[in-house]
């Protein structure tokens, strides 16, 4: 009888600290896109909101009791973070392939509990590990925020998306990603995070650093040259079709749709290289209407024009592959580009979850993996990389592509259709992370889309064009070839993230070393 009291007055006792968790939560979220439309511009980031996010995750920490209370600290944190930003799951699920409401909703929250996992073991680590208030702890925390970030963004498929470091395409730290990439980019947000509530004892040292890091990423953009060279332009035509998303793969509506429009653009396109998005046409070659791909090929047979289109390919005995195709004049078969990075069930289904999918109705959910690195396409004097839906999340498989200089991309093109996502941020998402991989590599982006955001994304992260989200147009323009490698480009072609993962291990040890003496 007296324990419904105690536990009332614990609730009211952890209110302040629990909305406290949920605020910084949130703001960690608005901090990589914001998703309003006043104060700042609806889908850009805001890289200061997200360094104040992770301080006060730091704060709370401090404060933790025992490492079990730190692991719920960073739990709490984490699932409300994540469930923030991919909230649209449930779009897909739920609006589009009809699953219930609420198991839709519990599954984007369990999806998020199970990611954040990652968070609260780094997060229990760091009370048992960091000692407390001085230098080096900051460093631990940014080692240990950076272990969970690549956990999640690589382990069991990998699924990073809105990495802290996304948040940072524009604004001081933009400066350190050509040399560090996405996740190097978090670490040293993490570490400024943390060095501004963890260094009390000694504060001066950290934060006359601090504020040099900040400075020199201002000051870097008008002192330094560039890493590439420009390799010649070209002019492109990107096709955004707007097909519904529930009604793309019916043949009487939305495949009928897409089959005229993108037909139509094609043939009256004059650009030198013209891309319709991820399963523009919806059948197979097999399925087409009778002397439609014929008709195709033959447009873009002789000339200087060539088209890149996304279709599925394959049968039922050899299986399918969501692809590439490019036509152009001079070839006996159409080149192709086949997806490696496959989207769990949507795209495959995982063992043991034939059950999960079964409830769901989506369309040519099981496909097979291209290869990673595969040949770039040469055409008018460029070296073509296209990447289709979320792999431009990857930027360790598209730096494979890097390890021989003579051969990398000069333009990547990126395909994809986020309508099953409807009008979220999931757009403004993905265009983020299409920029930051063109800040890594210094190369441009295009992006032709079914919905948005259809793009051109110069070699410094800048959307140069765009076509306004949900509408149904062509968006024409010139884009620069970039050759040279940064420095980024140069390690993650070797060696992948390791040398990331290294610099963990090793602060830590040093970190487990001063603990234990």
């Amino acid at each position: 009888m007296v324990m419904a009291p105690v536990r009332q007055v614990q609730l009211r006792q952890n209110l302040p600290r629990l909305a406290t968790i949920f605020i910084a939560a949130c703001a960690n979220v608005t901090g990589v896109c914001w998703p309003f439309a006043y104060i700042f511009p609806f889908g850009e980031p805001v890289w200061l909101l997200q360094l104040l996010s992770l301080a006060v995750l730091c704060r709370l920490l401090l404060r933790a009791s025992s490492a079990r209370s730190a692991a719920g600290v960073g739990l709490l944190f984490a699932t409300v973070w994540l469930s923030g930003t991919f909230w649209w799951l449930y779009v897909s699920m739920h609006a589009y392939a009809g699953l219930p409401s609420v198991l839709a909703a519990t599954a984007v929250v369990a999806l998020a509990a199970m990611l954040g996992l990652y968070y609260a073991l780094a997060c229990a680590i760091f009370w048992g590990l960091a000692p407390k208030e001085n230098a080096s702890a900051s460093l631990v925390f940014a080692a240990l925020w950076t272990a969970a970030e690549l956990a999640r963004g690589t382990w069991f498929t990998g699924f990073g998306w809105g990495a802290v470091g996304y948040a940072h395409v524009q604004g001081p730290l933009a400066a350190y990603i050509p040399w560090l990439g996405a996740y190097g980019v978090g670490a040293l947000a993490a570490w400024l995070s943390a060095a501004a509530v963890l260094n009390t004892k000694r504060p001066r040292g950290p934060a006359w650093l601090a504020v040099a890091v900040i400075a020199l990423g201002l000051w870097a953009p008008t002192a330094m040259k560039n890493w590439s060279q420009p390799a010649g332009s070209l002019t492109v035509s990107l096709l955004q079709g707007n097909i519904p998303q529930d009604e793309k793969f019916q043949v009487g509506t939305g495949v009928r749709q897409a089959l005229q429009w993108y037909a139509e653009q094609l043939n009256k396109s004059k650009s030198s290289l013209v891309v319709a998005p991820e399963t523009a046409i919806p059948l197979l070659p097999g399925q087409l209407p009778e002397g439609y791909w014929q008709a195709l090929q033959q447009r873009f047979s002789g000339g200087a024009q060539a088209a890149m289109v996304g279709i599925p390919l394959g049968s039922y005995q050899e299986g399918y592959t969501n692809s590439v195709v490019a036509l152009h004049a001079g070839q006996t078969t159409p080149w192709q580009y086949d997806k490696h990075h496959l989207v769990p069930f949507g795209e495959f289904i995982p063992p043991l979850f034939k059950w999960f999918t079964a409830l769901m109705n989506i369309p040519l959910g099981d496909f097979n993996r291209g290869a990673v690195g595969q040949a770039s396409l040469d055409w008018a004097g460029q070296r073509l990389a296209p990447n289709i839906c979320y792999e431009d999340l990857f930027g360790e498989e598209l730096g494979v592509r890097f390890s021989d200089p003579a051969q990398a991309p000069t333009i990547f093109v990126n395909v994809s259709n986020i309508g099953w996502f409807g009008d979220s941020f999931a757009i403004d998402q993905h265009l983020a992370i299409s920029r930051m991989r063109a800040l890594e590599f210094e190369r441009p982006f295009v992006r032709a889309t079914n919905t948005g955001a259809t793009a051109i994304i110069d070699h410094q992260g800048h959307v140069t064009a765009s076509l306004p989200r949900l509408t149904r147009g062509v968006l024409d323009g010139t884009v620069e070839g970039r050759n040279g490698l940064t420095p980024f480009a140069w390690w993650v072609s070797r060696w992948g993230l390791l040398p990331l993962w290294l610099a963990i291990v090793v602060i830590l040890a040093l970190a487990w070393r001063r603990r234990s003496n």
